[in-house]
C-alpha cells in the first residue's frame, strides 16, 4: 500500500519545525513529513539571524507580530528550559545617543508597555553605564526579558520531538520540492530525488515563499526580495566591552533595527547586521550573484519603488558593507572606545523582505489558505522568537481548513 502522509510541511526553518511540532503534539496519530532542501534544518534565516529572543518592544500594538512575539517568547523560553536548548534571558538596553532620537525612543517604550513587555523601564546615562560600562548614551530603555538562544538547536529539538511522538512521521533533508500536482484529495510532491503522496500541505519556505506559492498555483500579491546583513565579531580581547545586548534607537524611516551588539549564547560577541540588497536570495558572500534572483527582484515594480524611496539609505549601507572603517564609525556611536583592531570579519545572513506592488514592505506576518494548502508568505523578524506561537496559529488554521482528526 502506498505510503500517504497526512500533512507535508515544506521548509525546515524554525517556523516549519514549530508547525510540525504543534500539530503532532495535538494530533499524535497523524503522519507528518517535514521536507528541507538543505542537508540540515535551520540552514537559512533561522540559522543566520542574531540569535536574539525578542521582547515585543518594536511591534505595532495589536499586530500579529506583537501578539505572537510576546506569547512565542514565553513559550520558547519554557520549551528551552524543558528540553535543554542553550539560552539565556540576559536582558538588553536600547540606547539613545542624540536628543533627536528621544521621541522615537518614547514611542518604542510605549509600544512595549502596550504589548505587555514585562519589566521594561526608562533609564538614564548612569544606569546605562552600570549595565554596560563601555556604552555612552544620554537615555535608554532596559528590557530585562530579552534573551539569547541557539535557534538551530531549538529547531532540531522540535523536529526530533515530532518523530519521537509519531515514529511514522518523517524529516527529509537534502531534497528540494520541484513540483506539486493535485489528484483529487491526494497531492503528489515531487522533489529532485523522490515523489511523495500527501493529503494536505503547509509551506514555510522563507526566502522561497513566493516561488513555492506559485508552484502550488497561488498568485501572491507580493515578492520576496533578499537583504543581506553582514556581521563583525569582536576579538577575544575586546569581548569584555559588551556584557549582553546593546541596541541603538532604530531610525523610524527605515525597516531595520540598526547595527547592534549581541553576546552569542554559544560564545563570542557579534556586531551588526547592516542591510544591503543581495543579488542572490541565499547568498552569504558580498559578491554572490544569481541571475534568476537578480532579474526576479529588479524587474519587479515593487522593488524599484522601494529603492526609489530609500536610495540614500541603500547607498550608505552598501558603503558600510565594503568599508570596515565606516562600520566601525557606526559602532562607535554606542561604544566610542572600539578600535579597528577590536573587529574581525564575521558571518552574514539574508532576510526575506516581502514587498507589495507599490514598494511597501509587508510588515506583519502573512499566512494564506488555498484548497488543501496553507502558505506562510511572510514571516519576518521576530518570527524565530515567535516560532512556537506561529506554529500554533498554523495548527488552528489547519484544524479549521483541513478538518484534522486523531
Amino acid at each position: 500500500m502506498e505510503n500517504i502522509f497526512d500533512i507535508t510541511i515544506v521548509g525546515g526553518g524554525i517556523v516549519g519545525a514549530a508547525a510540525a511540532y504543534k500539530i503532532q503534539e495535538y494530533y499524535p496519530s497523524l503522519k507528518i513529513m517535514l521536507i528541507e532542501k538543505e542537508k540540515q534544518l535551520a540552514g537559512h534565516q533561522t540559522g543566520h539571524n542574531s540569535g536574539v529572543i525578542h521582547s515585543g518592544l518594536y511591534y505595532k500594538p495589536g499586530s500579529q507580530k506583537a501578539k505572537n512575539c510576546v506569547e512565542g517568547r514565553k513559550e520558547l523560553v519554557a520549551f528551552s528550559k524543558k528540553y535543554g536548548v542553550a539560552h539565556d534571558v540576559c536582558g538588553k538596553i536600547v540606547v539613545a545617543t542624540e536628543e533627536k532620537e528621544l521621541p522615537h525612543m518614547e514611542k518604542i517604550f510605549n509600544n512595549g508597555v502596550a504589548n505587555n513587555t514585562e519589566g521594561i523601564e526608562k533609564i538614564g546615562a548612569d544606569k546605562i553605564r552600570e549595565i554596560e560600562p563601555n556604552v555612552v548614551g544620554i537615555a535608554g530603555i532596559w528590557v530585562p526579558c530579552t534573551g539569547i538562544i541557539d535557534f538551530v538547536g531549538a529547531t532540531n529539538k522540535m523536529a526530533e520531538l515530532v518523530v519521537a511522538k509519531q515514529p511514522l512521521s518523517k524529516v527529509v533533508l537534502g531534497e528540494e520540492v520541484t513540483a506539486i500536482e493535485r489528484d483529487g484529495e491526494i497531492s503528489k510532491v515531487t522533489t529532485d530525488k523522490n515523489v511523495y503522496s500527501t493529503r494536505k500541505m503547509i509551506f514555510c519556505g522563507g526566502l522561497q515563499a513566493d516561488r513555492l506559492a506559485k508552484k502550488d498555483g497561488l498568485n501572491p500579491d507580493m515578492k520576496v526580495v533578499g537583504f543581506r546583513g553582514d556581521y563583525y565579531d569582536l576579538t577575544h580581547e575586546a569581548e569584555h566591552k559588551v556584557r549582553n545586548l546593546i541596541y541603538p534607537v532604530p531610525n523610524p524611516e527605515f525597516p531595520f533595527l540598526g547595527v547592534h551588539f549581541t553576546r552569542m549564547v554559544l560564545g563570542g560577541v557579534e556586531c551588526g547586521p547592516n542591510a544591503v540588497f543581495t543579488f542572490k536570495r541565499e547568498g552569504y558572500g558580498k559578491t554572490d550573484f544569481d541571475l534568476r534572483d537578480t532579474v526576479d527582484a529588479l524587474t519587479y515594480g515593487g522593488t524599484i519603488k522601494f529603492f526609489s524611496k530609500h536610495w540614500r539609505f541603500g547607498i550608505d549601507e552598501y558603503r558600510r558593507a565594503f568599508s570596515k572603517k565606516l562600520f566601525l564609525k557606526t559602532l562607535q556611536r554606542l561604544i566610542p572606545s572600539l578600535t579597528m583592531e577590536d573587529l574581525k570579519p564575521g558571518r552574514a545572513g539574508v532576510r526575506a523582505m516581502a514587498l507589495g506592488d507599490e514598494g511597501t514592505m509587508i510588515d506583519d506576518f502573512k499566512i494564506e489558505y488555498k484548497e488543501n494548502s496553507i502558505h506562510v508568505l511572510n514571516a519576518p523578524s521576530p518570527a524565530a522568537t515567535a516560532g512556537l506561537a506561529i506554529g500554533n496559529d498554523i495548527r488552528l488554521m489547519a484544524e479549521q481548513h483541513f478538518g484534522l482528526k486523531n
